[in-house]
């Protein structure tokens, strides 16, 4: 096996338009890592506390928001991007992948727009809520759209960008609240948050140039629409061989599953369906229970508690081993595949998380504070190389095409339920006084905890999609009963054969059709045979 990815000599085209349109795509990741990054900053500066405590004072006597009003304040954005998920679905499918990106937007600019002119807690909630409600579209979205145009032998690596460019707004978030923390006016608050406007015109501007997906055509009946938009991702004629062939295996695998009846909400909990979304949502909810968005949401505070100097510096610190270790992610996901750098991630955060709260519990020096910060920033090395950008890599590409939209908002909408009861509840574990639980580091405990359980649940739900074409998932699911006896499966169902040969898809499993397809195709060529002896 090389050090590189390249493309297979058997594959005509340039993956060149479709890898650049989904690194492109991935921008959006910008808008949600840096709406989510924002607050982490905007929260101990001196001057919004000043101007929306409603009367409250810090242990210092300083005026401050409540831990309840902070607890409301950062999770509202995580209950509007809940049901922007779930609305993804219907957004995705009657819009189409572009356009509901696009309409998204407008939305979360509306929320920008709330919270920059905001001078009170209210209209501050508001503003994240319909910001959150937008980012919540386009965070299920772009997984689907990028997914649904990548090449198969990249396709993990071109989706795990997404998380990339989550990593660098956090980052971006980090850098410029240090900028603006000290100033004495709205301008500390306002500027960070009005930025956004930037990221969002820049996806809109590009959306707006780029294809809607082959796969969604197909599913709307547009097949020379399709053939166009897969000949620009492809740079192949649209009479070339390849280009006819990848198409006619969508339209085939399309077609199988309308054959097999109209995809519900209910369907999406059946059978292998049934199987997969379960594998999606706890994945999403595992991602967000290792802790990780502890760090970016009250990773400023938490340090600043912790008697850390220059709380911002450090967080910024954070995200800048952030961003640099997603990098070696998006090539071993290609490499390594999915199960083994899950795993691989499990056990490293679980060992980092307990070091941590073992250290922050026996000993309170300098040196202490040095330890925690180099073992946080280690924890976030091992989650960005692997459940940052794999979570999205595999959700993105579990669910056929009848039901991907339905199955990927649930999702991501899980993701969000979990990023919402964890940053409403952090407050309450964290924080000491009355009716607080004052975990303070020990919180750490309950990371590695579920740090162990990923590691149970990447071996008995993983299944490894490496190389796999979104059509062939499907297959690979019907035929393998056990997440561990993935690795190494080798697909062998064409669809085109299965629509060809005219067997009946809703009374037989996917492995019968195949023996069926290829019973009824040794017939047909014998007589062919014996007409040609004749």
């Amino acid at each position: 096996m090389g050090l590189t990815i390249k493309k297979p000599e058997n594959v005509a085209g340039s993956a060149a338009p479709a890898i650049i349109i989904g690194l492109f795509v991935a921008f959006g990741g910008v808008l949600f890592g840096y709406d989510t990054g924002t607050i982490g900053g905007i929260l101990p500066m001196d001057y919004w506390r000043r101007l929306f405590s409603t009367g409250f004072t810090d242990e210092d006597g300083h005026p401050d928001v409540s831990p309840g009003q902070s607890s409301a304040i950062v999770s509202i954005l995580s209950a509007g991007t809940f049901i922007g998920a779930l609305m993804a679905s219907p957004t995705g499918d009657l819009l189409g992948r572009r356009w509901g990106l696009i309409a998204a937007n407008v939305v979360f600019d509306l929320g920008v727009v709330l919270q920059t002119i905001a001078t009170a807690i209210p209209m501050f909630l508001a503003g994240r809520f319909f910001a959150g409600f937008g980012v919540g579209i386009i965070s299920a979205l772009i997984p689907l759209y990028q997914s649904e145009t990548a090449p198969k032998w990249i396709r993990g690596t071109i989706v795990g960008c997404y998380q990339l460019a989550i990593t660098i707004g956090l980052m971006l978030a980090s850098i410029v609240n240090n900028a603006t923390k000290d100033r004495e006016d709205t301008g500390s608050y306002r500027i960070p948050i009005a930025v956004q406007f930037a990221w969002s015109i820049i996806l809109v501007t590009g959306m707006l140039m780029l294809p809607e997906t082959p796969r969604f055509l197909i599913k709307q009946g547009k097949p020379e629409r399709a053939a166009k938009s897969l000949s620009r991702l492809r740079r192949l004629d649209v009479s070339h061989p390849s280009l006819i062939e990848e198409l006619a295996e969508i339209e085939a695998n399309h077609q199988y599953e309308l054959s097999l009846g109209k995809a519900t909400y209910l369907d999406c909990v059946k059978g292998t369906l049934g199987k997969r979304l379960a594998t999606g949502c706890l994945l999403q909810a595992l991602q967000q229970l290792t802790g990780v968005n502890f760090i970016f949401y009250y990773g400023t505070e938490f340090f600043k508690n912790s008697g850390i100097d220059n709380p911002f510096i450090t967080a910024l610190i954070v995200n800048v081993v952030n961003v640099v270790s997603t990098f070696p992610g998006l090539y071993l996901v290609e490499k390594w595949g999915r199960r083994p750098l899950l795993l691989f991630g499990a056990i490293g955060m679980c060992v980092c998380q307990y070091i941590v709260a073992i250290v922050g519990i026996t000993t309170g020096s300098v040196t202490a504070n040095k330890v925690l910060i180099a073992f946080v920033c280690f924890y976030i090395f091992f989650f960005a190389c692997s459940w940052g950008p794999v979570a999205w890599v595999v959700t993105g590409e579990l669910f056929p095409l009848k039901v991907r939209a339905k199955s990927l908002s649930m999702t991501t909408a899980t993701n969000w339920l979990f990023n919402f009861a964890i940053a409403y509840s952090t407050p309450y574990l964290v924080k000491g006084g009355d009716g607080n639980a004052n975990l303070g580091v020990k919180v750490f405990f309950i990371w590695g905890t579920f740090c162990f359980v990923c590691m149970a649940f990447v071996f008995f739900m993983i299944y490894e999609t490496k190389g796999l074409s979104l059509e062939q998932v499907d297959e690979l699911y019907s035929k393998v009963g056990k997440a561990w006896q993935s690795p190494g499966f080798v697909p062998t169902v064409s669809f085109q054969e299965v629509r060809d040969t005219g067997v009946d898809g809703r009374v037989q499993s996917l492995a019968d059709l195949e023996s069926n397809t290829y019973r009824k195709r040794s017939v047909t060529h014998e007589d062919g045979l014996h007409h040609h002896e004749k």
